[in-house]
């Protein structure tokens, strides 16, 4: 049986723009990814998936520097010999994620700390196709699929020749495919701010996507040039990885769909 493929994954935990989250706050706590689901919080469900994928060296937690101390009692209640570090956020999604990677040449797979629906497999499946010799992978779910999974679960798709999709918040990145991070400079919510499309992947691609214009897999092979690398994308037959805990509608999707997967969790 083939080694498992060695990889650091990082997770991007700081507050949106420095502000706190209406969801934290009503939760009292100061980090989104400490408010509770499930009975646990947030982020020691995307925890609990990472460990559990075979190949992983290390985590690192992006977060804003001296927070790491009220994330640490999830980190040590995580059942792991996996070392789980702390990194300090940068102004930018897309710097956090250069911080995060500095010192690692093993390839990274990059997720949010409120993507509690993310499973081992999904993982695997981004590690698979890096593996093959992609620079950049995207896990999306096809529009039929979220909505399966739950028919208020995202209301937002982008279209492509070939179908709608939503975005998992699940990256794979090589060191060659590290510079991808940089559509991520303008934070995410593309689908919310169309010309945050155009100032990161260039507006004529942007157009190509606003009228369905190219299949997906044209779309991530004109991303990867961009680029200079190779991108493409994973397609996640369970739609469920396509919502994360973004406000209190997604909150209470997530939490039933928790409850399902795991029915003694309360």
């Amino acid at each position: 049986m083939a080694a498992a493929a060695r990889f650091t994954a990082l997770v991007l935990a700081a507050q949106r723009d420095g502000r706190l989250d209406p969801l934290a706050a009503q939760a009292g706590v100061s980090h989104k990814c400490l408010v509770p689901i499930g009975g646990r919080p947030l982020l020691a469900h995307v925890l609990d998936a990472l460990v559990a994928v075979p190949g992983v060296d290390r985590i690192r937690i992006s977060v804003e520097e001296g927070a790491g101390d009220r994330l640490r009692p999830i980190v040590e209640a995580v059942a792991t010999a996996v070392p789980i570090e702390f990194v300090p956020a940068a102004a930018s999604l897309a710097d956090s994620v250069y911080a995060a990677a500095e010192g690692v040449t093993s390839p990274y797979i990059v997720t949010t700390a409120d993507n509690v629906l993310l499973t081992p497999d999904a993982v695997r499946r981004v590690l698979a196709r890096l593996e093959s010799g992609v620079d950049a992978v995207v896990a999306l779910s096809r529009k039929e699929d979220v909505l399966s999974a739950h028919p208020q679960g995202q209301r937002r798709f982008y279209r492509f020749r070939d179908g709608s999709f939503s975005n998992c918040n699940l990256y794979g990145l090589s060191e060659r495919g590290l510079g991808l991070a940089e559509t991520f400079r303008e934070g995410g919510q593309f689908a919310k701010n169309p010309m945050r499309i155009a100032r990161a992947v260039g507006l004529f691609n942007l157009l190509l996507l606003r009228y369905a214009l190219v299949s997906l897999d044209t779309a991530m092979a004109r991303l990867g040039r961009r680029f200079r690398a190779r991108a493409a994308a994973v397609v996640l037959e369970d739609g469920a990885h396509a919502i994360d805990v973004d406000n209190s509608r997604t909150y209470a999707i997530a939490a039933q769909l928790l409850a399902r997967r795991h029915p003694t969790v309360a």
